[in-house]
């Protein structure tokens, strides 16, 4: 005679309830896994950008001489009122104004025409035209800076014996920033170009073909479908040449001109640099880089925002 156990009944709530509860858990770490691929970045991001921000604005309410063995008083915002105040920060202001506004030729309509040339060149040509573009942005500034002030001294310079002139190009006020800001051009040509072509490489060949199939020449192309397409581009090279200008042109002001002559090629990024390296006022230069920092900021946000609506009208 065979006994049948009976089958025990399941405890109400256990089993049903975990597998949601395990699944619950899992949908929470999936969620997480993003955010953790993304954390180094975030980390790097905190230790090498924010927290100096952070420490750069501390500073500009102390003032101290950068002496570990000097105590920094709190000023507040005495450090501000005093730059705000000065002549040579104002000047250096409008002098960056000059340097951006004079480097836009150089990064946006040269590279534009350089770029739509380079489409007429063939073969083995356009890749030696394309490495003579950008060769001189491969050229270290200050081998740059080293080359430039041998071709422009006075009198013996290359420069001197072409146009016939004595002049001393480098040290002469009137001309010291002309030279920063074509010598830094020369240099960002080629990184210019590049993203143009980038761009050109972007635009389909349909457009152009749809254009010709009704009846419009190379330069109605150029001046309604070409250009048009290209604005986020442009506006992309406006952005970085307001942004990063001033700080390319570092090294071949320390270089050449070391600011002058008669602070001629100071500009606010060389400035703020004197403040704390030359002046040793380490709260007033901390000041200046808060006011750069934010004045930067809005004019990238600014841009930023045209890019977009740009970009949303071609869509």
């Amino acid at each position: 005679m065979f006994v049948v156990a009976e089958r025990p009944e399941a405890v109400p709530g256990s089993a049903p309830a975990a597998a949601p509860a395990r699944r619950s858990w899992s949908r929470r770490i999936g969620a997480c896994v993003p955010y953790l691929y993304l954390s180094p970045a975030v980390f790097l991001l905190v230790v090498w950008t924010y927290q100096p921000l952070a420490q750069a604005f501390q500073l500009s309410t102390y003032s101290w001489n950068l002496l570990p063995s000097a105590p920094m008083v709190p000023v507040g915002t005495a450090n501000y009122e005093r730059l705000l105040e000065l002549p040579a920060f104002r000047a250096s202001l409008g002098r960056t104004a000059v340097l951006i506004a004079g480097l836009l030729p150089f990064t946006v309509l040269l590279p534009v025409l350089i770029a739509l040339a380079s489409r007429r060149v063939h073969g083995r040509a356009r890749t030696v035209y394309h490495a003579l573009i950008f060769a001189p942005f491969l050229v270290a500034p200050v081998a740059a800076a080293a080359v430039w002030r041998w071709l422009l001294h006075p009198g013996s310079g290359f420069v001197d014996r072409v146009l016939g002139t004595h002049r001393n190009w480098v040290f002469d006020a009137a001309t010291a920033h002309g030279v920063i800001i074509g010598i830094t051009g020369w240099q960002l040509l080629g990184f210019a170009v590049l993203v143009v072509w980038a761009g050109l490489a972007g635009i389909s060949t349909d457009y152009e073909e749809a254009a010709r199939v009704d009846g419009a020449d190379s330069a109605q192309i150029r001046r309604w479908i070409t250009l048009p397409l290209l604005r986020p581009t442009l506006m992309f090279l406006v952005l970085t040449t307001v942004l990063l200008s001033p700080t390319v042109t570092f090294p071949l002001i320390d270089s050449m001109t070391q600011g002058g002559p008669a602070q001629a090629t100071t500009n606010v990024y060389y400035l703020l640099w004197d403040y704390a390296f030359h002046s040793f006022d380490a709260g007033l230069s901390a000041a200046a880089g808060v006011l750069l920092f934010l004045g930067f900021g809005v004019i990238a946000g600014i841009l930023v925002w045209i890019s977009e609506k740009v970009a949303f009208h071609d869509d």
